[in-house]
């Protein structure tokens, strides 16, 4: 398995993580007039350095919302402790995946640590309108921006123009993510709004402008901040253009035994079905269609049930 060199700084948050509610991490702001309640999430994963960077810049910065309520959080802070960069995979979770619990089921049973700290967060995701989910990957890959199969967020998603990669997808088979729960998950347009950006690679030094910029955007457009109320500096460059590309299914590991047949690193576009991409307990995987696109392979979590590599075809 190819490793990449990981040189995005890893944040000081002594300064900013004790939050100002009595929830460590999460911070609040209530404008105390009328508008949405917008979330935004950073280290759901503890070796996904740059929400937490970009959470940070709005924190230092004094933003505050002019309408509704903003909140802040540093989601799983005891596994951003475990940090190494030699070995930053490590630190993903503590005892299983956060991003993976949102469901009522396993909230209301807070057997592991990352339960107990969904369980900590749940309040102030329950009642947000627009919740924005700061990811990083694997892999290198250009950033992508997921909007799960609602609609409203595909228009929300090119709304704010960028990035690029639009993915329409509809999750992972071994949980819930947070940007699915409760409300956010009616397929129905409630009011409200949610997206999950991967911003690259985990140690890209430019996933931080990424994700600094989606915050940008996303406030902007959620309308409880002013235009000139988000630094320039924060926004990158709009790209001429956007491709939205539905997530048809899953490639699910059903056992260790599981390799590529090349190294992929996403968003790869395969132009003929039936072409390999890799082996299953000894079985090829191929592609079910012409045109074939690959989202986020990686076999760096690889265990029973986790999904491999998402299998996607452009959105007209």
């Amino acid at each position: 398995m190819a490793t990449h060199d990981f040189l995005l700084p890893v944040p000081d948050l002594s300064a900013v993580r004790a939050g100002n509610t009595g929830v460590e991490g999460v911070w609040h702001f209530d404008s105390g007039t009328p508008g949405r309640h917008v979330l935004v999430t950073s280290l759901v994963h503890g070796n996904e350095l740059c929400g937490a960077w970009a959470v940070k810049t709005a924190l230092e910065s004094g933003l505050r919302p002019r309408r509704g309520t903003l909140t802040l959080a540093f989601c799983n802070l005891a596994a951003f402790d475990t940090f190494d960069a030699a070995r930053h995979d490590a630190s993903r979770y503590l005892d299983e995946d956060l991003n993976r619990v949102w469901s009522d089921d396993k909230l209301a049973a807070p057997t592991t640590r990352e339960r107990k700290r969904a369980a900590a967060l749940l309040p102030w995701v329950r009642q947000a309108d627009w919740l924005l989910d700061l990811h990083s990957m694997h892999e290198p890959c250009a950033p992508l921006l997921l909007t799960g199969m609602q609609p409203r967020n595909l228009d929300l998603a090119r709304e704010l123009g960028a990035p690029r990669h639009v993915i329409v997808d509809a999750g992972h088979k071994d949980g819930v993510r947070m940007r699915d729960y409760g409300r956010f998950g009616q397929m129905a347009d409630n009011g409200t709004r949610s997206l999950l950006i991967e911003c690259g690679y985990h140690g890209a030094v430019e996933s931080r402008t990424v994700a600094l910029d989606q915050v940008a955007r996303f406030l902007r457009a959620s309308g409880i901040v002013d235009e000139h109320d988000i630094p320039a500096e924060w926004m990158a460059p709009t790209p001429d253009a956007q491709q939205a590309i539905e997530v048809t299914q899953p490639v699910v590991a059903r056992s260790m035994d599981f390799r590529f047949a090349q190294p992929w690193q996403g968003l790869e576009e395969l132009e003929r079905a039936g072409t390999v991409i890799g082996w299953q307990d000894g079985e090829p995987v191929t592609t079910p269609y012409d045109h074939c696109t690959l989202v986020m392979p990686s076999l760096r979590q690889l265990v029973p049930g986790v999904t491999v590599v998402r299998l996607a075809r452009r959105v007209a």
